[in-house]
């Protein structure tokens, strides 16, 4: 790993003798999302800029969130963090007065060994580098990325797609069991996302993992849009059926639009397959209080501020066409 422990505790110590937080400002008290809001309201820094002091402030100042998702900043996946970047995003945050959702880490987007993988599939990377054999040191080292962060989820994946991968099917399934148990220890949720470009891509797929793991702490990461891909799939509310609602521990907020062939785009919030307002009132309804955290993918608007801010916009209006104060 790029970061030894030795070096990522002395970055927390480090971190914790940053400046105590200031007042929040008279711009995010004005904008801030209301406590009524029964989500806990994100966005994933990197949707906005790389530049993660200016992303931690559109988050808080222009769109008044209290949380923010972890993913990538200066050119760098979470993950790969040295101390001393590690220290300077808290202080970041302590800046903005943000919490951390997750650690939307990489873990297990990778291939699973001797197996072989779909051709054609889109392979989003997100600046991450570790391959199968790094994936244990990955998972402890997230685990103390929880710690530094004051988060209590780690995102990860089930391995890049499988043509069939049903051979393998109960070996990654171990593996993830696996990794829950780890986490336990640590009193760390670990959330799966369905990816359509990893093995769970799709509320069925989603479904059958979390009956074959029971481990209350191995939970999903439902993301309707990523689900929309999938041809003739409607994420809500015949997936979203499907899915266990006391498994569900975080939620992607993006959009898609289906092409012949398979082909898919992404769109804003307010465009595509998936009915953001039904699924957001069916949250509500079901108990969901976790993130609902925005993961733009769409630049339909010239850069990922800019595509952001409009499905932000998006999502604050979904949100009221539910009926829910946010």
């Amino acid at each position: 790993m790029p970061v030894s422990r030795r070096d990522f505790l002395g970055g927390l110590t480090a971190a914790a003798a940053a400046a105590s937080l200031p007042a929040i400002s008279s711009a995010q008290a004005e904008h801030s999302v209301p406590a009524t809001c029964p989500f806990r309201l994100a966005v994933i820094n990197d949707e906005i800029s790389q530049d993660f002091d200016h992303a931690c402030s559109v988050a808080a100042h222009d769109f008044g969130l209290h949380w923010i998702e972890l993913r990538s900043m200066w050119n760098r996946n979470v993950t790969d963090l040295d101390a001393s970047q590690i220290a300077e995003a808290r202080a970041i945050l302590k800046k903005y007065r943000l919490r951390v959702t997750d650690i939307a880490s990489p873990l297990y987007k990778v291939d699973w060994p001797g197996a072989p993988r779909k051709n054609g599939e889109r392979r989003d990377q997100f600046h991450a580098k570790d391959d199968f054999s790094q994936q244990g040191p990955l998972l402890r080292h997230c685990i103390d990325l929880t710690r530094a962060f004051d988060t209590d989820r780690i995102r990860c994946f089930d391995f890049w797609r499988l043509e069939d991968p049903q051979p393998y099917r109960h070996a990654i399934n171990d593996t993830l069991a696996q990794a829950a148990e780890t986490c336990a220890k640590h009193s760390v949720i670990l959330v799966l996302e369905n990816e359509m470009s990893c093995n769970t891509g799709n509320a069925k797929e989603a479904a059958a993992v979390l009956a074959a793991i029971p481990n209350r702490n191995f939970m999903l990461n439902w993301d309707p849009g990523n689900a929309g891909t999938f041809p003739g799939d409607v994420p809500w509310p015949t997936g979203y059926d499907l899915l266990p609602k006391d498994r569900i521990g975080h939620c992607h907020c993006k959009n898609v639009k289906r092409e012949p062939g398979g082909k898919y785009e992404w769109e804003p919030v307010g465009i595509g397959v998936v009915d953001w307002p039904g699924q957001l009132r069916a949250l509500h309804r079901d108990g969901y209080r976790y993130a609902v955290s925005l993961e733009t993918h769409w630049r339909g608007a010239g850069t990922p501020e800019a595509s952001t801010r409009i499905s932000m916009a998006d999502l604050m209006k979904a949100l009221a066409e539910a009926g829910l104060r946010c």
